[in-house]
């Protein structure tokens, strides 16, 4: 019988050998033949067994927004541009930078959020960020990288980092709404890709980049059904705006549909506004609320020029944000129209707080539209009614990942916590309407009023530097009320910019934060204030790795504030000076500022703050050689911080446990407290690291150096990919550490660790890292379980052992790989090798005891 020239797993065809020699083929790759070994190892009733693969590498972060954030997930469909999607694709293939250009409203970051949907496929990771509240060209940097997580080290800000941190890796990078920053973007974008060779970049803009091999797509209105067009609904909906409409009509009045009666109608709506896609939307979703004609006749009445209101820098005019050119034509009537006329059929009540969020142009929630926009006809109690309204028009979006309200504004789930934001077209128009009112420097007030009601929030931190500020999603409405801002020094504006820098230092941006300190620190003599500004200026210089400043800068805030009578104050000062001193390699002050600190916030009686203070004063003892005062004030400060801190201050302690637990050779407790650091902190995040490095100081202490060295190097590398460092007394530690488990390891077991901590990233670490902590014992060396030497192996050596285990000889093997009996004998020895097994019967019974303890090794 002739076998069929067919893939037996997937079906597809397949070439016959030349001359007819050989086996003849069963699968068309080698996926396909390793999936049919899954298949056969399944049916046979044990677990699938496939070789390790690595996971794609490990994120940096979550990121946020101004910024940079996961792709949101679109609350409705996409419509049409299935042509330009296609042409995305092939472009972005051979082309590094690729600019959207069109009309505002057209749809430009619609469509690359539809092709960044399956990117990861093609060029690895996906970050977008969104520029439109980003008014500071020169923080441009600073913002993106902020936006992918990406923190500032020393020598290396802004752009220097945001390299580092890309490298070589594939990804790629979406720069939304870059037209009122082009010169910036166009050099950020330029030293980017000349630096990252498998970096591409999407932009979306009404003008061009003008960077060398931009490419740059024409993002047009939607297609129009013809002007002699008949009112079959078949014909109409091959229409890409007459089916947007239709879609978005169904979505607010459920049982909408297109038939004869009202085609034509529809197709002369979305003629009016020239097919452009916001002015679609915006119309279709009054449909549940109006009569077709209504809507076609109100956007007769706006279609005549709308006057325009000259405004103030930053905002453009609403023809300059929808026209593709800031030398072009103004046009596009069509958007203005059609943004008029929803504004104008709401109710007063919608149209004040519809215009006073224009300020807000970071975003908002419902309790930051109750600050800025109640008062003058608006109660507080109507704003998230309001709200929703606004939303249910498409004058304000949801961004993603919170809760939503049903159509009566009675809140559903987590609708407090709602975070929304006006469209920049939208938002310019709201802004022409407040200057129109002469409300916007009221409004602009009252959004100072509540940011300075924010930062009263962190008053009664001690150490508000480390406590996360509850400015910090509010960083873009943070800046915008600096810039708008005119008041005289001293007004609440300096405290608004200590806030400021201090969201930058939160964020590892400390060239950020730097001019705002430098512009707060020229009054030296300001006592009111005391010495907080120096303080966080104190810990900025730690970060940008400035010893001799930070302790310049951390004197200055401890004398400011021994001149006045508080004591809080003085505590965090003191704190600061002291981080100075450990940057410096100065433990003995240190801990001398740390006892000072600990006896004044324990007089203030703050439980928490002592336990946190009481943890700086262990590390600080840690360094000085004090291990057994520093482990009897971690057992008292530790329970306070598990029960009240979040995690990030959590974690911290524990490290400092564990630490101080394997400094006193008491491993088995260090193993537990890195453990359950592992299991606290976000995988993806630095922190991680600290704990995986801990175990792997206690693998070492344990013997296990093979263990060590695999935890070392697999943080070596994750580290480099978030180009980040640890401290230098725990770094130094864990390289001696490193270096020492080489020298007791052969060079078949280094070249093994090495070799096992590259498939090290992600979930896998973790996992790896917990296996020893898990309840089971500290193994000796030699005596790893399957799953752990698993990770030394490739995938052609596992398949060999697998087939080792299930008897067959090499010329078997050779056979059923489609190898030479020479190429199987070289995998065997490497297995051999590798698991430090030395015969057949030894191999197989290490597969067999994977198999019995229903390991999936994966």
């Amino acid at each position: 019988m002739t076998r069929s020239l067919t893939c037996e797993v997937c079906g597809a065809a397949l070439t016959p050998r030349l001359h007819g020699g050989g086996r003849p083929a069963r699968y068309c790759s080698n996926a396909c033949r390793q999936r049919a070994l899954r298949q056969r190892s399944a049916a046979t009733g044990g677990p699938p067994r496939t070789p390790p693969t690595a996971p794609p590498v490990t994120p940096a972060a979550d990121p946020a927004t101004v910024q940079g954030r996961d792709l949101p997930r679109a609350l409705d469909s996409f419509v049409g541009r299935r042509q330009e999607l296609s042409h995305l694709c092939a472009l972005l293939r051979t082309s590094r930078l690729v600019t959207l250009t069109g009309a505002g409203g057209v749809g430009k970051t619609r469509l690359a959020l539809e092709f960044a949907k399956d990117a990861p496929r093609r060029h690895g990771r996906v970050h977008l960020v969104e520029l439109d509240a980003l008014q500071d060209g020169a923080l441009l940097a600073q913002s993106v990288a902020a936006g992918l997580t990406v923190a500032e080290r020393a020598g290396r800000s802004g752009v220097d980092a945001l390299v580092r941190a890309i490298g070589d890796a594939p990804r790629l990078l979406i720069l939304d709404n870059c037209e009122h920053l082009a010169e910036p973007c166009a050099r950020l974008t330029a030293t980017l890709l000349s630096h990252c060779p498998r970096l591409r970049i999407l932009a979306t803009s009404r003008e061009a980049l003008r960077v060398p091999g931009e490419v740059v797509v024409r993002v047009g209105e939607l297609p129009l059904p013809p002007a002699d067009a008949s009112d079959d609904p078949v014909a109409l909906l091959r229409a890409d705006a007459v089916r947007l409409f239709v879609d978005r009509a169904a979505g607010r009045a459920p049982g909408f549909r297109l038939h004869r009666g009202n085609g034509r109608i529809v197709a002369e709506i979305c003629r009016r506004l020239d097919g452009l896609t916001l002015a679609i939307e915006l119309a279709a979703r009054r449909a549940g609320t109006l009569p077709l004609g209504d809507i076609l006749a109100g956007l007769d009445d706006q279609l005549s020029p709308l006057p325009r209101i000259p405004l103030l820098p930053p905002v453009s005019a609403l023809s300059l944000l929808a026209d593709g050119s800031r030398t072009g034509p103004r046009r596009h009537s069509e958007l203005a129209a059609a943004i008029d006329w929803s504004h104008r059929l709401l109710d007063p009540a919608e149209q004040a707080v519809f215009r006073r969020l224009s300020v807000l142009v970071g975003g908002f929630d419902t309790a930051a539209a109750q600050a800025v926009c109640a008062g003058d006809g608006v109660a507080p109690r109507q704003i998230l009614r309001i709200l929703c309204a606004l939303e249910a028009k498409s004058l304000i979006s949801r961004l993603p990942g919170v809760g939503r309200a049903d159509a009566s504004g009675q809140a559903s789930g987590d609708e407090e916590a709602a975070r929304f934001r006006q469209l920049s077209a939208i938002r310019a128009y709201a802004m022409e309407r407040l200057l129109a009112s002469g409300e916007l420097h009221a409004t602009r007030q009252r959004a100072l009023r509540w940011l300075n009601d924010l930062a009263d929030r962190a008053e009664d931190e001690v150490f508000a530097d480390q406590a996360g500020s509850p400015l910090a999603a509010e960083r873009d409405n943070l800046a915008a009320a600096l810039a708008s801002s005119t008041g005289p020094e001293g007004t609440p504006q300096a405290r608004l910019a200590l806030e400021l820098a201090r969201v930058h230092y939160q964020q590892e941006q400390p060239s950020a934060a730097r001019p705002l300190l430098t512009e707060l620190l020229r009054d030296a003599d300001r006592r009111a204030s005391g010495g907080a500004a120096f303080a966080l200026a104190a810990r900025v210089a730690c970060q940008r790795a400035d010893p001799v400043q930070a302790l310049h800068l951390g004197d200055r805030a401890v004398d400011l504030e021994r001149g006045r009578d508080h004591p809080a104050g003085l505590a965090n000062a003191l704190d600061a000076r002291a981080a100075a001193y450990l940057c410096r390699g100065e433990s003995a002050p240190a801990v001398a500022d740390l006892r000072a600190c600990l006896d004044i916030v324990t007089e203030l009686g703050r439980p928490q703050d002592t336990a946190w203070c009481t943890h700086h004063l262990a590390w600080a003892l840690l360094q000085a050689g004090g291990e057994a005062e520093a482990d009897v004030l971690m057992s008292r400060c530790l329970p306070v911080i598990r029960e009240c801190a979040p995690w990030s201050r959590t974690a911290a302690a524990l490290h400092t446990a564990g630490a101080v637990r394997l400094a006193l050779g008491r491993l088995d407790s260090a193993e537990e407290l890195f453990a359950e650091v592992l299991r606290i902190v976000p995988e993806a995040s630095f922190h991680a690291l600290y704990p995986v490095e801990g175990l792997a100081l206690v693998a070492a202490e344990s013997g296990d150096m093979q263990r060590a060295l695999r935890l070392y190097e697999a943080s070596v590398q994750a580290r480099r990919g978030l180009d980040t460092e640890a401290e230098t007394p725990w770094r130094r530690r864990v390289e001696q550490t490193a270096a020492h488990a080489r020298t007791r390891l052969s060079p078949a077991a280094r070249e093994a660790a090495v070799s096992g901590s590259r498939r090290l990233r992600g979930e896998r670490l973790v996992a790896y890292a917990l296996r020893a902590a898990d309840g089971a014992p500290r193994r000796t060396p030699g005596a790893a379980k399957a799953p752990e030497l698993l990770l030394t192996l490739t995938g052609r050596e596992f398949m060999v052992a697998e087939l080792v285990a299930e008897g067959l000889t090499n010329r078997h093997i050779a056979e059923r790989l489609g190898l030479s009996t020479r190429t199987v004998a070289t995998h065997l020895d490497k297995v051999r090798d590798k698991l430090g097994l030395r015969s057949r019967t030894q191999i197989a019974l290490w597969v067999a005891a994977g198999t019995r303890d229903g390991q999936t090794f994966v």
